[in-house]
């Protein structure tokens, strides 16, 4: 009977060679060598962690605020030509279109009084200033006509702003629509011999090379995600959170979270896609198979090897990535983990 137990404690010792042996003995499921050898465990090593999966939401790819100009037609008028559609490719100082306005006619000849005025009042002013130092008429009176001067000159350069900034052609009347930016035509409302009043929105220009990711994170993952944590969008693009709202929405329960895009990221604008939330970790994580980890009750549990059987470990698991699971905490790196047959020994767990 002694050398059955003295054989049977050296194959239990072959067994788990290298298993730490600072197993307490409330939480070690014994586990005979005749256990062992039917259960056929198989284990993984637990591994450091970097980062861990936070979730994965639905996302829209849009373009921020500051990439998306709407090109208004600031004087109503009838459109003589478009040269983009939606979807145009177009670069910076595009035409878009050409549109004939009388208020064009109006300002151009405005303009050319307001010049002939300038003229007038400079010629003056420089005369009553002559005047002046010869001491012929008073120096208040020299200001006067430099301050008309002024004037003028006021006018000629406002008027002329408001034409250059319209690529206003003043012999023909018209005026034409550009491209403020690098991007594509995400809208074109403009139809050739439609009519256009004042401030239309004529076209959406969107910038390409700038792109932010748009979704709404649940209840459950409120104050879990941060800005400044990674994001994959469709396992390949990378992004970076820049806000997450505090405000739960009542309808949906959820707020909105809003992804910065490197520059120069190829996507489509208003492209639904998944985005997955990633957290680096703050503590001593590790990552272990999917399959290493169960329920007992409400908690989460491992089975750890362990020198005679295997220890059950309590974990605080986060969500799974794929095949792969971050535990937080109740397991260090290098501790190794049953794969198989868990099953078997949580009935073997409760029923000890």
């Amino acid at each position: 009977m002694k050398r059955t137990l003295l054989i049977t404690s050296a194959i239990l010792v072959a067994l788990w060679a290298g298993a730490p042996r600072a197993a307490e003995k409330a939480d070690l499921l014994e586990l005979s060598a005749a256990q062992v050898k039917g259960l056929a465990l198989k284990f993984a090593a637990a591994e450091k962690a970097d980062a861990y999966l936070v979730g994965t939401l639905p996302a829209m790819i849009a373009p921020p605020p500051d990439a998306r100009i709407a090109v208004a037609a600031t004087f109503p008028g009838t459109v003589l030509q478009t040269l983009a559609v939606e979807g145009d490719a177009v670069k910076k100082g595009q035409p878009l279109a050409i549109i004939a306005s009388r208020e064009i006619l109006t300002l151009s000849a405005e303009l050319a009084g307001a010049r002939a005025r300038l003229a007038a009042a400079g010629a003056n002013a420089k005369r009553q200033s002559t005047l002046s130092e010869e001491g012929i008429v008073s120096g208040a009176r020299a200001e006067e006509a430099d301050a008309v001067h002024q004037q003028a000159r006021a006018e000629v350069d406002e008027k002329s702003r408001m034409l250059a900034a319209v690529n206003a052609d003043g012999v023909k009347g018209t005026y034409t629509l550009s491209a403020p930016l690098d991007g594509v035509v995400a809208a074109a409302r403009l139809e050739t011999g439609a009519p256009v009043d004042g401030m239309a929105p004529a076209f959406v220009v969107d910038a390409t090379d700038r792109y932010e990711i748009q979704a709404q994170v649940p209840e459950r993952l409120i104050g879990k995600i941060e800005p400044g944590m990674r994001v994959v969008v469709d396992g390949k693009i990378e992004a970076t959170v820049t806000s997450v709202g505090k405000v739960l929405n009542p309808e949906t329960r959820s707020a909105a979270l809003k992804a910065a895009v490197a520059k120069g990221t190829e996507l489509v604008a208003g492209r639904t896609a998944s985005a997955a939330i990633y957290a680096t970790s703050k503590t001593a994580a590790v990552s272990v198979p999917r399959a290493a980890v169960t329920e007992l009750g409400d908690d989460t549990y491992v089975f750890v090897r362990a020198e005679g059987g295997v220890l059950v470990r309590k974990v605080e698991a986060t969500t799974a990535a794929g095949a792969q699971i971050v535990i937080l905490s109740g397991l260090k790196a290098g501790e190794d983990v049953v794969v198989t047959s868990l099953s078997e020994l949580k009935s073997l767990a409760l029923a000890k």
